[in-house]
């Protein structure tokens, strides 16, 4: 039986990834797509979803949008990281699908009723749909079968101050909302939690690139580096290959710049494929709350592991997991998928971008 998803995104390059593994999972069926304002701004990341689905020959699949700012404070985007429209240097042909006439968290409500103890919740961008869809229904941590969420950073330095990542940067009290309502959640229905301790061990690197290219059988084989200029895009024959190579040396150049080396953490695909095999990460329960006052520590998220505090844990936190074998699923899944949708001819060699 295919897995119900609902998948919260902010895209965003790992997104697109994370989007593309699971229309390429044949045991995964996207319900629903909020596009929630993280990245780049909610009305673009709509129209990347859009794009990456016509792109990809997606069934008709919804596409709603999500708050345009965050809960309480300005939003913060940040296209130094994705590019100015959140897929790099990727240029994606306008969408020919339209947004949903609904709003992103009234999606999460309709179908969570709808679904009730069938849904998968993804989120991979900042919380402030999920919260304010469960200002509407306090009851989706029942309703919901599971919800994975890639956020925060615990015994691990922040991304985007000393202390905290990302999304949880971007919407703090939309994350406090998360993680008190989950703590109502029975312990099988905790949230499992992605942190940057384990998603910034995921790390793809060139390499990755040719064996996704070969998987695909598109043609020439390329071999992305940091002497590539940015002017330089990918003559790959398969379109999805094209993009994603276009996108993915974006981040590769952004963490590269910041001395990372020529890599990029894949925060998001890796959420997604734990939230269609948990089995891929080794979890730890813990009760998670979220600093909102902190001077030099606000939007920090604190795990209780000791249940010092005397709450129950709210929370599965991934402490462990097999970064190569997720990078052979996610390889050989869009690998293959984008072949069937572009079956082209294989020819040529290994060459660079051109300049």
């Amino acid at each position: 039986m295919r897995q119900r998803i609902i998948v919260d995104v902010d895209t965003g390059v790992d997104d697109s990834l994370a989007l593309l593994y699971l229309l390429a999972s044949p045991e995964a069926e996207i319900a629903g797509i909020a596009s929630t304002a993280g990245n780049v701004p909610a009305a673009q990341v709509a129209i990347n979803n859009l794009a990456w689905l016509d792109l990809a020959g997606a069934p008709e699949i919804e596409v709603a949008l999500g708050a345009a700012d965050p809960l309480e404070i300005p939003l913060r985007t940040t296209e130094d990281t994705h590019g100015p429209h959140g897929v790099g240097y990727a240029e994606l042909p306008a969408p020919t699908r339209s947004i949903s006439s609904r709003t992103a968290a009234r999606m999460w409500v309709d179908l969570a009723r709808q679904q009730p103890g069938e849904l998968i919740g993804l989120c991979t961008g900042p919380l402030t749909n999920l919260a304010l869809a469960l200002r509407e229904e306090p009851e989706l941590p029942r309703l919901l079968r599971r919800l994975v969420v890639m956020g925060g950073a615990f015994n691990h330095p922040g991304n985007t101050t000393p202390t905290n990542e990302w999304n949880i940067h971007v919407d703090p009290e939309a994350a406090k909302i998360v993680f008190d309502a989950f703590s109502a959640a029975p312990a099988d229905r905790r949230p499992i939690v992605c942190p940057l301790d384990i998603t910034e061990s995921i790390e793809m690197r060139p390499a990755h690139l040719v064996r996704l290219a070969e998987r695909a059988g598109s043609r020439p084989i390329e071999t992305v580096s940091p002497a590539d200029p940015p002017r330089a895009r990918s003559a790959a024959s398969n379109p999805i290959i094209k993009q994603l190579t276009d996108a993915v040396r974006f981040y590769f150049d952004f963490h590269d710049g910041y001395d990372l080396g020529y890599l990029a953490h894949m925060h998001d695909p890796f959420a997604a494929a734990v939230a269609l095999d948990p089995t891929l990460a080794r979890t730890r329960p813990a009760t998670v709350d979220v600093e909102l006052a902190g001077t030099l520590t606000r939007a920090t998220t604190v795990a209780d592991w000791a249940g010092m505090w005397g709450r129950a844990p709210n929370a599965d936190i991934v402490v462990g997991t097999d970064p190569g074998e997720f990078f052979d699923r996610m390889i050989a899944r869009i690998g293959d998928y984008a072949r069937a949708r572009y079956p082209g001819e294989l020819r040529g060699d290994v060459v660079t971008p051109p300049r």
